[in-house]
């Protein structure tokens, strides 16, 4: 005869049944499987959870001049302070927007960036460059402070992040405990979904396919940040030769002035009662300051390219990688939790089917029952921040988006570079032509022009 179970017992394995553990198995191209527990008993007190709410707050209607427009915030170095051991870097930060200058150091930049995580898990927060502790030199250190710069103006103009009282707290509070004042603006609250009112009802406003979209969004970004890659790298090199063609225009400059004013004596023999070599030495001694204009020319160049191109796809850059790594946050923590309280549960589900065919004692189904209780509302939290990530993907997908005309500004900026250090350099090499005219006097004192290599025979007609 079959044991019949206590009335507690045969009240909870009903229960049971609401999280069926059957294997799923996701395609091998798709995107890792997003279980979703089917819940019989729901227990969100709103009634209108499962009805489709007028609008949809999930679009974002921005232009990247709107975004841009938020602010602009400045990031300079400012003379270094000597501690007791260590030289400390501190930087004037300045805002438009909040009419503000404040002094930071990296470390408050880091007590920062830990803060906007701790709030916004699920949205774009950029990476912070390096620190670096020891024999930090001044070209790191220009470095470091312009990608402190990208980090604080793409979080300034981030849509959430700029209505965040920790981002006016960073940019205008001027006491000297900002640290502890950003940690405590993060842990007086929880995150974004502890305090966002649609976080409950984030599932409503996604597409049925959000997967499919996801994975299709992410692949895209990650393209397109390659591409933006290599462009970055051949905008650097171009910038760099810029500036390495000014220091080798400089020291041309230097070497012809100092030919022409090589002091050793000329023997007469080797003259032949001829002035060739005076005069030339006379023409050469000045162009110093010509090749000198030349080099400033092509180094103005060089730093307008960094500025404006190099500088604005690193800001490229640094927003699609943060893309990149908030994917990663997703698979990686969310959704790698709700599988793990998933698995949880099937294993206290058995332990408690085990315990009622065993006719334990009630006290531990009860205990048994509670767990399993606490253990479902931990599911179902998971499953809500789960839905709630990808809202805030969906919506961090449409910024990248209204960031990708930048592409214009840059090209544009890559062009007029082009085409004002072109018009500035030829100018300055056809009022140094005529200087030369001495150079290139013949016999008979009868000027000869420079001749083109194709007036020279040395290419084919």
């Amino acid at each position: 005869m079959g044991a019949t179970l206590p009335p507690c017992r045969a009240q909870l394995l009903p229960r049971f049944r609401l999280y069926q553990a059957t294997p799923r198995v996701a395609p091998a191209t798709a995107e890792p499987y997003l279980p979703t527990p089917q819940v019989i008993e729901h227990r969100d007190p709103d009634p209108n959870r499962m009805q489709m709410p007028q609008g949809n707050p999930l679009l974002l209607s921005l232009t990247l001049q709107e975004l841009l427009a938020r602010d602009t915030v400045q990031v300079e170095l400012i003379p270094e302070k000597k501690g007791l051991f260590l030289k400390h870097v501190e930087y004037e930060v300045s805002s438009q927007r909040f009419k503000s200058s404040v002094y930071r150091r990296y470390n408050d930049f880091v007590v920062f960036h830990e803060a906007l995580l701790h709030k916004f898990p699920y949205r774009m927060v950029p990476a912070l460059p390096p620190k670096r502790m020891l024999g930090a030199d001044r070209e790191f250190i220009e470095a470091r402070r312009r990608a402190l710069k990208r980090f604080i103006n793409l979080v300034a103009r981030h849509p959430p992040f700029s209505e965040d009282v920790i981002l006016k707290l960073f940019l205008s509070f001027s006491g000297s405990d900002v640290q502890n004042k950003l940690k405590e603006s993060a842990q007086c609250v929880g995150d974004e979904f502890m305090n966002c009112k649609l976080a409950t009802r984030a599932k409503d406003f996604l597409p049925a396919d959000i997967q499919t979209q996801f994975a299709v969004s992410r692949e895209l970004i990650r393209n397109i940040y390659n591409s933006f890659y290599k462009l970055r790298d051949r905008a650097e090199r171009i910038a760099s030769r810029a500036i390495d063609n000014a220091a080798d225009l400089l020291i041309f400059g230097k070497e012809l002035s100092a030919l022409g004013s090589d002091t050793t004596p000329l023997p007469s023999w080797a003259t032949l009662n001829s002035s060739t070599w005076g005069s030339l030495k006379q023409a050469l001694k000045g162009l110093s300051v010509e090749f000198a204009l030349l080099a400033d020319k092509a180094a103005q160049q060089g730093k307008q390219e960094e500025n404006d191109v190099v500088e604005k796809l690193n800001l490229f850059l640094d927003l699609l990688q943060s893309y990149k790594d908030l994917c990663e946050r997703h698979e990686k923590g969310v959704l790698h939790k709700h599988q793990r309280a998933l698995h949880k549960y099937s294993l206290m589900k058995r332990q408690m089917m085990s315990a009622a065919v065993q006719n334990r004692e009630p006290e531990s189904v009860e205990q048994l029952e509670s767990r399993i209780v606490e253990q479902e509302n931990a599911i179902q939290t998971m499953e809500l921040r789960n839905y709630f990530s990808l809202y805030c993907l969906h919506q961090e997908t449409q910024l990248i988006h209204v960031y990708l005309p930048l592409t214009s500004h840059i090209l544009g900026a890559f062009v007029n570079s082009q085409i004002q250090g072109h018009k500035e350099m030829s100018k300055v090499w056809n009022e140094l032509k005529p200087k030369l005219s001495c150079l290139f006097a013949g016999p008979h004192s009868v000027l000869t022009p420079p001749r083109s290599p194709q007036e020279d025979g040395v290419y084919p007609h």
